[in-house]
C-alpha cells in the first residue's frame, strides 16, 4: 500500500512531494527535471549545496527550521536544498559559484540571498522578495503600521508616471535588500509635505527626506545609498553590502568606530552620530557612518583589507571601492576635529593608506598568513608546534634524502665502471710518469741527433 501511495504521487511528472524541505540529489527520488518543470509555477528557495562543505552542514538545521516555519506559516515559497555536486549544469545555470549559496527562484528572476544565515533573516528575506516588488499601503493605519515595523521605508507617492515606472525597476531590482512602497497623496500624515507629485521619499532616523534627480543623480543610487540608517551598527555582512554600494558610488566610504570603555564609547559614538544628523547635507553623499563593537572582531572582518592592527578605540574610514583606508593624525577629542579629518579625506590632504595595487595585495596576503600564525599560537603553542613543525621537518628529511641520494649514486657509478677514489689517484699518478718518460726520451733522441748532424762527411761515411 506504501508502495503505490508512493507511486501515484510520483507518477505525475510535474508533482513534487509537499515537504519541508525538498532534496534534489542523485540518491533522492525527487528527480530534477520535475523541479524544472515547475519552476516557473511556483515560488523557490534553494540551498545548492556541496556534500564534502563545512558550511553547508552548518546550515542544515537552519535550512530544516527554515522550510518547517515557511510550510507551516502557509507560504508560497517551497523550500529545496539541491547538490551542486550532482547537478554541476543546474548549478552553472543559476551562477552558483560557491557553497552554499542561496538563491530565491522566482519566474525568470533568480535572486541571491547575502545576508546572515539564521532562521529569521532567512523567511523574511523569503517573504520579502516572493511577494510583488513594490506593494500598495490603501490607509494611513496600514502606513503607520508598516513604518512602525521598517527602519528604513521607501515610498512611491502618486499616479502613473515614467518615475513610478523607474522605481518599479528599481524595487526590482533591489528588493533582495529592502521594502518598496506605494501611496496615495491622503495615507500620508499632515507632517508629510510633498512639493510636487509625483515623488519618492525614504522615511528613516525619525524623519524623511525626498529624492531629487537633479542633485541626488540616479534614483538606483540614490536608494542604494539611502537603503541604510545614518549611523549603525557594522557587522561582515553589513560591510559586504556596503561594499557593493561602492560600485554604484565610487567615493563611498564607511566610517567605522571600535569602542570598549563605556566613556570613550559614549563620547566618541556621540560624535560621530553628531555629524551624521547635524551635518548630512554635507557628507552624506560620501559616508556611511557606523561602529563595531569589539578589537577581535573588527580586526577579523577589516584584516582583508587594510594591513594594521585595529587597536580599541579606533576611528577609522574605509573606501570600499578601492579599500584604501584613513587615520586621523592624532586622537580626536572634540567635535570640530573630526570634522576637520573627515574634510581632509574629501579634499585629498590626508595620507590615504592600503588600496588594492598588486604591491598592497602581497602585503595583505602576508599580513593574512602572519596573523594566522601568531592567532594559532597564541591560542595553542603545542598545536602551533606541531602544525608547523612537522611539515618543516618533512621538507628537511626530504631535502636531506635528495643530497645524499645525488652523493650515493656517484659513488655506485665509479665502482660500475672500476675505479674508487684511491684508484683514481693511482691511475693520476702512472699518467703523469708515463708522461715524464716519455719527456726525457724525446730530449735523448733531440741529443743524439744534434750529434750526428756535428759530424764531418767522412765520419758520417764511416758511421
Amino acid at each position: 500500500i506504501i508502495i503505490e501511495q508512493r507511486f501515484k504521487t510520483y507518477s505525475h511528472p510535474r508533482s513534487i512531494p509537499t515537504c519541508p524541505v525538498i532534496s534534489f540529489s542523485k540518491c533522492r527520488c525527487v528527480s530534477v527535471l520535475r523541479f524544472k518543470d515547475s519552476r516557473m509555477d511556483d515560488v523557490w528557495l534553494v540551498d545548492f549545496y556541496a556534500p564534502w562543505c563545512g558550511y553547508c552542514k552548518k546550515l542544515e538545521p537552519v535550512w530544516q527550521e527554515v522550510g518547517a516555519e515557511l510550510s507551516r506559516s502557509g507560504s508560497p515559497v517551497r523550500v529545496g536544498k539541491m547538490d551542486a555536486t550532482a547537478y554541476s549544469g543546474m548549478a552553472s545555470e543559476f551562477g552558483v559559484r560557491g557553497y552554499p549559496t542561496i538563491k530565491l527562484l522566482k519566474g525568470e528572476l533568480a535572486y541571491n540571498y547575502k545576508g546572515p544565515r539564521t532562521k529569521d533573516d532567512v523567511i523574511e528575506f523569503a517573504n520579502r522578495v516572493a511577494g510583488p516588488a513594490v506593494r500598495s499601503l490603501p490607509s494611513r493605519q496600514m502606513f503607520e503600521h508598516v513604518l512602525k515595523r521598517h527602519s528604513v521605508l521607501f515610498l512611491y507617492v502618486g499616479g502613473e508616471s515614467p518615475l513610478k515606472e523607474k522605481y518599479t525597476e528599481v524595487a526590482s531590482e533591489l528588493i533582495v535588500y529592502t521594502y518598496f512602497f506605494s501611496a496615495s497623496e491622503d495615507v500620508l500624515p499632515e507632517s508629510v509635505t510633498l512639493h510636487e507629485l509625483p515623488s519618492v521619499l525614504v522615511f528613516k532616523d525619525g524623519t524623511y527626506f525626498t529624492y531629487d534627480e537633479y542633485e541626488d543623480g540616479s534614483l538606483s543610487s540614490w536608494v542604494n545609498r539611502e537603503r541604510f540608517q545614518s549611523y549603525l551598527p557594522i557587522d561582515g555582512f553589513t560591510l559586504y553590502e556596503l561594499g557593493e554600494t561602492g560600485t554604484a558610488i565610487p567615493e563611498h566610504a564607511v566610517n567605522i568606530l571600535s569602542v570598549s570603555a563605556k566613556g570613550v564609547k559614549k563620547r566618541l559614538k556621540g560624535l560621530i552620530q553628531r555629524v551624521a544628523a547635524e551635518h548630512r547635507d554635507q557628507f552624506n553623499r560620501d559616508f556611511q557612518f557606523g561602529h563595531m563593537d569589539g578589537n577581535d572582531y573588527i580586526n577579523s572582518d577589516i584584516s582583508e583589507k587594510i594591513t594594521i592592527e585595529v587597536s580599541v578605540p579606533s576611528i577609522i574610514i574605509l573606501n570600499t571601492s578601492n579599500e584604501q583606508y584613513f587615520l586621523p593624525a592624532e586622537p580626536v577629542e572634540d567635535l570640530q576635529q573630526l570634522l576637520q579629518f573627515f574634510s581632509s579625506v574629501l579634499d585629498g590632504s590626508a595620507p590615504a593608506y592600503g588600496g588594492d595595487g598588486f604591491l598592497q595585495r602581497i602585503k595583505r596576503v602576508a599580513y593574512d598568513a602572519r596573523s594566522t600564525v601568531m592567532s594559532v599560537f597564541r591560542s595553542s603553542p603545542l598545536l602551533g608546534c606541531f602544525l608547523f613543525g612537522l611539515p618543516l621537518g618533512v621538507i628537511s628529511l626530504m631535502c636531506y634524502g635528495i643530497c645524499t641520494a645525488e652523493s650515493e649514486d656517484d659513488t655506485e657509478l665509479m665502482k660500475r665502471d672500476g675505479f674508487t677514489d684511491e684508484e683514481e689517484d693511482e691511475g693520476e699518478e702512472e699518467e703523469q710518469q708515463r708522461l715524464t718518460a716519455g719527456a726525457e726520451d724525446t730530449g735523448e733522441e733531440d741529443e743524439d741527433a744534434e750529434k750526428i748532424n756535428q759530424k764531418s762527411p767522412s765520419e758520417k761515411k764511416v758511421d
